[in-house]
């Protein structure tokens, strides 16, 4: 089955492509198909499957040579031996950039905390990353569309929970970035997939009342086609003309959006006619409006005023002569191309710059993905560029088109206001406006703006800037970030005291002080990882609003158990118990006989060790010793939980204490790790064998099932070193339908 895919994938290339080479696809293919050997996807097929065909709709939508191999490379390097520098050796630069692009992340670890707010926070860093990678090269976001379309083609195999998951994703990032790209072809698929998963009942209830329709609609539509086609050939015109079904989705959105049934959806069945030019578009138009009467209100020039995602046609709807109204788009055949591909019927790639008759507006038609980059730069909270990117990509908002005092159009969300125009245009409009005029007559900034209207912002450089009962009035995301940017700058000193006096208080509600917290080390990891420029900007934030303080305090006494090895509490600074410098420890360290345990403990020679039971630690893991009660140094685990939570007077029994050259021993230990995924038959012969081709010894195993159709399964294995313990959790998580291993303390 791969081979016949793979052959059907180079005929559809060679239908389009100049050069018969494909021997870099070729070359792929073979790789691939080595690489991913003996994998397996969730419906037992081959693993090579998916990339094939992730490869066969980069054909479709006809890319370069370059973007289809790394489309066929694109999960080899995650999932198999090979790595980038191999695929640059093995191919070229331009095709490793893509594969990196496009890789997707690795197992994911969440630290102690709130998991949900984790994975909304990992989330919000993929969706950047992606951006910032589109902005690099749009063949990336082209490949991830092929890759997600393929996924939700198959996705029945997944558990319910997932495709839920999935499908939502789909329709609130995937579909519309796809429509933002002007590629209907991907767009409609993902989207009717997405409804078949979310709302599946609606799905199949609508695709059976279509179906009982569809046959005296097709036979209405093909009435309808023959008259026109009859019409223009007596004209002269030449035209392709046809009937299509419109995809579920769209149904669906109109029924819901608009309270509508079925019956008074016009275009669930519509008419294409494609011309040679633009003078014949209008020329049909006439036309058509002879042959059939034209509903008022319903007619749409987007050859004249193009949507923003390129797209060009004539939308005119027409009551036909049995009474039944039916929709007619008239475009050319760039325009049809154009409406299908989006910018990847313009992206031809010679020396990595867009060309064609797109090439000089290409910066134009990407101004939606530009200002999302100025959000990142701007938000640093995730939630809200979460939250912003969602609104922004919400292609169900209609639009008004309204004009620049110079007779420019400019497109914004309908229920628009003058703030919204103004800011539109530039920030420095927005904070410096005073009022606003439409049609050469002064409004309130309240005002909604219509289809048509001429707008004017008045401004005075003596204005203040914005007010924040603004936020409540404008209606784009463009609008409420700027704003939320003056407002921040504005008060940024009073945001950056009242941030720390946040972080203090909440520090000592804790248990901590927060000065004992601000090592340098752990700030710049903090700092690091809200992408903020220093500790001052991290605290404006908090002032803000924009980041909770119960978020940094958690994240600063996670660094210092990395760093100090144990949090400092204010106990520990009135007592004046600081703990020695670890560089110290590690001169103390060389000077000692390597112990029997493994361990080396500070100030002491070779001492009775034991391992406690309750946090189990390994090779690798930061510990710390507790002298114990005549039965020498208990070693735990810095972020055990008895030792984050011991008391005052116990702590002062803590002691440091080191692995000694830890990654050569051969002493092995017991662990315990918690494995979760869905109860199906043959997941644990699974396990059960990563584990052995591991020669993992398994100790104990422990399988329960829940009442939501889950298999949770704790087993005790034997290993050395948490390297070891990183390798079993990347393959396990590999097995399908699992969905969570984590470490698992008594």
């Amino acid at each position: 089955m791969p081979d016949e895919i793979y052959k059907k994938l180079i005929n559809r290339i060679r239908s389009y492509h100049p050069s018969d080479d494909v021997s870099m696809v070729e070359k792929a293919y073979n790789l691939a198909k080595e690489a991913h050997e003996g994998q397996l996807r969730k419906s037992g097929e081959p693993y090579i499957i998916h990339p094939l065909q992730v490869a066969y709709i980069l054909a479709d939508l006809e890319l370069d040579i370059e973007s289809i191999t790394a489309g066929i490379l694109h999960d080899v390097v995650e999932d198999t031996d090979y790595t980038l520098e191999d695929i640059e050796r093995l191919f070229n630069k331009e095709v490793a950039l893509l594969v990196d692009g496009v890789t997707k992340l690795g197992v994911i670890k969440y630290a102690s905390g709130n998991k949900e707010l984790q994975k909304e926070e990992i989330q919000a860093e993929n969706y950047r990353k992606m951006f910032l990678a589109m902005a690099q090269d749009i063949r990336v976001v082209l490949i991830k569309l092929a890759d997600r379309l393929h996924n939700m083609q198959t996705l029945k195999f997944m558990p319910p929970h997932k495709q839920k998951r999935i499908a939502e994703e789909t329709l609130t990032i995937y579909a519309p970035i796809a429509h933002r790209l002007g590629i209907c072809k991907i767009k409609a698929d993902l989207e009717d997939l997405s409804l078949r998963y979310i709302e599946p009942e609606i799905y199949y209830d609508l695709a059976q009342k279509i179906a009982k329709k569809r046959s005296e609609r097709l036979e209405y539509i093909e009435q309808i086609v023959k008259q026109i086609k009859e019409k223009l050939d007596e004209t002269g015109i030449e035209c392709t003309v046809e009937g299509r079904p419109k995809h579920f989705f769209s149904i669906y959105k109109k029924i819901v959006n608009k309270n509508k049934t079925l019956d008074q959806i016009y275009d669930l069945f519509a008419v294409r006619a494609i011309v040679q030019n633009v003078k014949d578009c209008y020329g049909v138009l006439g036309i058509i409006h002879e042959l059939y009467t034209p509903i008022p209100g319903r007619f749409k020039d987007y050859i004249a005023m193009p949507k923003s995602n390129m797209y060009q046609s004539l939308h005119t709807t027409l009551m036909g002569n049995e009474g039944t109204p039916f929709e007619i788009q008239i475009r050319t055949e760039e325009m049809h191309r154009t409406a299908e591909y989006g910018i990847a019927a313009h992206w031809k790639y010679k020396d990595g710059n867009l060309t064609g008759s797109m090439g000089d507006k290409s910066e134009e038609k990407l101004a939606w993905l530009k200002q999302i980059l100025e959000w990142q730069r701007d938000m640093d909270d995730n939630t809200e560029f979460m939250n912003a990117l969602k609104l922004d990509l919400d292609v169900y908002t209609d639009q008004v088109y309204v004009f620049t005092p110079k007779g420019e159009l400019i497109t914004l969300p309908k229920g628009s206001t003058p703030i919204d125009y103004g800011y539109s245009i530039h920030s420095d409009i927005g904070n410096k406006m005073i009022g606003a005029k439409v049609n050469g007559k002064i409004v309130k900034v309240d005002y909604i703006i219509k289809n048509g209207d001429r707008v004017e912002i008045l401004t005075s450089p003596n204005s203040k800037g914005p007010s924040r009962d603004w936020l409540n009035i404008v209606k784009s995301t463009q609008a409420k970030t700027k704003i939320n940017q003056f407002f921040r700058k504005q008060f940024k000193q009073e945001d950056i005291i009242r941030g720390k006096e946040l972080l203090e208080t909440c520090a000592r509600q804790k248990g901590y002080v927060l000065s004992a917290l601000s090592d340098t080390q752990c700030i710049e990891n903090v700092c690091r990882r809200y992408g903020l420029r220093n500790w001052d900007a991290v605290c404006a934030a908090i002032g803000y609003g924009s980041i909770k303080e119960k978020q940094i305090i958690q994240r600063l006494i996670d660094e210092n158990i990395k760093v100090k090895k144990v949090p400092i509490t204010p106990q520990q600074i009135l007592d004046g118990h600081v703990v020695k410098e670890v560089t110290d420890f590690e001169h103390e360290q060389k000077q000692q006989k390597k112990s029997k345990s493994g361990i080396v403990v500070r100030g002491v020679g070779d001492v009775a060790v034991r391992f406690s039971k309750c946090c189990r630690p390994l090779p690798g893991d930061d510990i710390v010793g507790y002298i114990t009660r005549g039965r020498g140094v208990s070693i735990h685990r810095q972020d055990c939980t008895n030792i984050i939570h011991m008391c005052e007077e116990e702590k002062e029994r803590l002691i440091e204490a080191q692995w000694f050259n830890e990654e050569q021993t051969n002493r092995t230990y017991i662990t315990e790790i918690q494995i979760t995924g869905s109860d199906r038959m043959g997941i644990i012969v699974d396990i059960s064998k990563i584990l052995t081709d591991m020669k993992v010894p398994v100790k104990s195993l422990n399988a329960r099932t829940t009442k939501n159709h889950e298999a949770i399964f704790n087993i005790r294995i034997e290993i050395n070193h948490t390297f070891q313990l990183d390798e079993i959790t990347r393959k396990v998580m590999q097995i399908p339908d699992v969905v969570e291993i984590e470490r698992v303390s008594s």
